[in-house]
């Protein structure tokens, strides 16, 4: 009985060394606080009620509905954080997958995508939100065998996308809180070894 025991806890640990490779990758800095903070009071009066439980409530839409056929039809531009107005994609990004929601195979060169290990529902996945505002885009996933250049799908809900096309004046950005700004500065400073001014 002893040998079974010790026998099984080797094959799971052996197991759990070789799958750890397998988990998604997400950025290190999961504790980045956004650049704008509001209350939710504050984000319910700039977005409509399927934005505010979306991108600030971690919501995800119905797949396959109207955003999402809008989204098919778009051609060459750039999309934004609904909340915030930063880039987060690109129509370069843009590929078909099939499974209802806005794909993208990478975030654009503009870096406002951050990914975040979310643990939630019991699964592991990476969720992906905007890092000016922390906005819930949605999910990154890996490996799933579509042709593209990253074998990544960022599985993106379509409500908390702007698009802008090719050509178009970009939505103006969000005003950055004073309070904010000083948490960077602080965050910025701790790391440098230097200690923040109070």
């Amino acid at each position: 009985m002893k040998l079974r025991f010790v026998l099984f806890s080797a094959l799971a640990a052996a197991f759990s060394i070789v799958h750890a490779e397998d988990k998604p990758k997400a950025d290190s800095k999961d504790m980045t606080k956004p650049e704008i903070v509001k209350s939710d009071e504050d984000w319910k009066k700039l977005l409509t009620l399927e934005q505010f439980e979306v991108t600030r409530q971690r919501g995800t839409e119905r797949p396959f509905g109207h955003i999402y056929e809008e989204f098919e039809k778009q051609g060459e531009g750039t999309y934004y954080c609904v909340c915030c107005g930063a880039e987060l994609f690109t129509s370069k990004e843009k590929f078909h997958s099939g499974c209802g929601w806005p794909s993208f195979y990478d975030s654009s060169k503009a870096k406002g995508v951050l990914e975040k290990v979310d643990d939630s529902h019991g699964m592991h996945r990476v969720e992906t939100v905007c890092k000016r505002c922390g906005a819930h885009l949605g999910h990154v996933f890996e490996g799933e065998g579509f042709k593209t250049p990253t074998n990544r799908r960022f599985c993106i809900n379509g409500v908390a996308l702007k698009f802008v096309p090719k050509g178009g004046e970009a939505p103006k950005l969000l005003e950055v809180n004073s309070e904010a700004v000083q948490n960077k500065k602080d965050e910025v400073a701790k790391e440098g070894g230097v200690e923040p001014k109070k």
